[in-house]
């Protein structure tokens, strides 16, 4: 096998076991947290893995498993040793438990060849929308703040009929099934609304799916399902933490509101109904989730008194600076590694 054809499959599945590991939480934490105490992990595993499948094919069907999110990136001629070095180094930050967003992550090296040389314009195009790490560093923010500021909103008006109705009231054996119901619903529209995103950052590795061949194709969805089930087996490992310390997470109830909303705000994004930029540039999911859980905990903080507003904003600019962290890292790894090649 060829040294570059071997970095590609390695850059996958390391690039596959990061993303499922880390931002998969994200998107399913909600999900294995609220049902992790009476449902079997793999009955989980198998719905998650149901919508995967679907994403998988319809993408490799439309001979592109990345939805359109990599039109601006070329994969690389060669697949040099360094392109391994963003999913290690996520993978080595996951295993401590801090959200990484892996857009910036992995994406960040594949747009190296429009990064400049010159190490001050390096730094400019962080600030550069016309860039594509500028653009994405740009939408990732406004995906924050937007997470953020609907949080706040949506959760000062409804928490006293919801959060605290869910805290007061224990779900009742009667009204389960229906709550069960509509939680699955929103968490496979969820699913699928990430998976679209971020599949990107994964099949990158593989020109995005477009000349994969049928074996190579079902290869790489059963390594996806393998590592997804021994998340799910695992219980979602460290970064699981960030979801269960938050307010009444463990309810279906209150699950079930968080993954509709943060449905909703990616299939926003996606389609681009602010028009604030371009839709199918990729975009951190990891940094709209923190908003997200941000804004929820000062909404119920502010209307529930429920802990002090200490520990809140404590608890919120830990999560901030995790992500923040990911960013610096990341960046920083393109510009070394940039540097070196010049």
């Amino acid at each position: 096998m060829e040294t570059s054809v071997l970095v590609m499959w390695l850059g996958f599945i390391l690039a596959s076991y990061s993303v499922v590991g880390n931002d998969v939480i994200q998107t399913l934490g909600t999900f294995l947290t609220s049902n992790e105490k009476r449902v079997k992990w793999y009955v989980l595993w198998f719905f998650a893995s149901a919508v995967l499948v679907a994403a998988l094919i319809n993408g490799y069907v439309q001979e592109d498993i990345s939805y359109g999110r990599l039109a601006r990136f070329e994969p690389p001629e060669n697949y040099e040793w360094y392109l391994l070095l963003p999913p290690l180094v996520l993978l080595f930050i996951t295993r401590l438990g801090i959200p990484v967003s892996t857009t910036f992550m992995i994406l960040t090296l594949f747009s190296m060849s429009a990064i400049p040389n010159d190490l001050s314009e390096m730094f400019s195009s962080v600030f550069d929308q016309e860039q594509k790490l500028g653009g994405m560093v740009h939408k990732s923010l406004i995906g924050y703040l937007v997470a953020f500021g609907s949080a706040i909103i949506i959760y000062l008006s409804i928490s006293k009929l919801t959060e605290k109705t869910f805290l007061e009231n224990p779900l009742s054996k009667d009204k389960e099934k229906y709550w069960i119901i509509a939680q699955w619903f929103t968490t496979g529209f969820l699913w699928f609304q990430w998976l679209t995103q971020d599949l990107a950052n994964i099949y990158i590795y593989l020109g995005a799916g477009k000349d994969l061949n049928t074996m190579s194709f079902l290869f790489s969805m059963f390594i996806l399902l393998a590592l997804l089930a021994y998340i799910f087996y695992n219980r979602g490992g460290a970064v699981q933490n960030v979801v269960r310390v938050k307010t009444n997470t463990s309810d279906i109830r209150a699950a079930t509101f968080i993954d509709l909303i943060y449905g909703i705000i990616l299939y926003i994004f996606k389609y681009n109904y602010l028009g604030l930029f371009e839709a199918k540039l990729p975009m951190s999911t990891t940094w709209v989730f923190i908003g997200l859980l941000a804004g929820r905990e000062i909404a119920i903080n502010i209307r529930l008194k429920n802990q002090p507003i200490n520990s809140v904003f404590k608890m919120i600019f830990s999560d901030l600076f995790k992500v923040f962290i990911g960013l610096v890292v990341s960046i920083a790894l393109v510009f070394i590694i940039k540097l070196l090649a010049t």
